[in-house]
């Protein structure tokens, strides 16, 4: 099981190809803040919400000073399909060796359906403009995630 961060800790570097297979690294958001949410599968109905959710707010978002990046364990490939389908303006990476999801402790033991099963942990994590972690959520909900990240932002 990965450990989970805590507001404080340094935000895990990661370079990882987008939807268009361009790799995205974290350091190329230095001096400005970032949502990094992890979310399990692209093209399933929570993360669809959770997307959707996510660029109908980019706007707001990034008005306050705010980039967000979604990652899940998909291909490139999937990626875009997703992007296109849901027309999603959030940039999407991909971590099919799970080893960034892993290292934001994204990635573990989690209940589905009242079962315990390995796989990724929906979660949110804000990085500040210096590289450091701000608030890290776990287990988060995919429906009304984002509307009460902008409460709890102050946004």
């Amino acid at each position: 099981m990965s450990e989970r961060l805590t507001p404080g800790d340094p935000a895990p570097a990661f370079t990882l190809p987008d939807a268009d297979g361009n790799e995205v690294s974290l350091a190329a958001y230095a001096g400005r803040k970032v949502i990094v949410y992890f979310y399990p599968a692209a093209l399933t109905p929570g993360c669809t919400k959770q997307a959707c959710d996510f660029t109908d707010n980019l706007e707001v978002l990034a008005g306050a000073g705010y980039d967000v990046v979604g990652v899940s364990p998909d291909k490139p490939e999937k990626l875009a399909k997703f992007r296109e389908k849901e027309d999603l303006k959030v940039t999407l990476v991909g971590d099919p060796a799970k080893e960034t999801l892993e290292a934001y402790g994204a990635f573990g033991e989690k209940k589905l359906y009242g079962k315990t099963v390995t796989g990724v942990i929906r979660s949110t994590v804000v990085v500040d403009e210096n590289g450091t972690v701000e608030r890290a959520l776990y287990n988060v909900k995919a429906t009304g995630h984002v509307a009460k990240l902008l409460k709890d932002l102050g946004i």
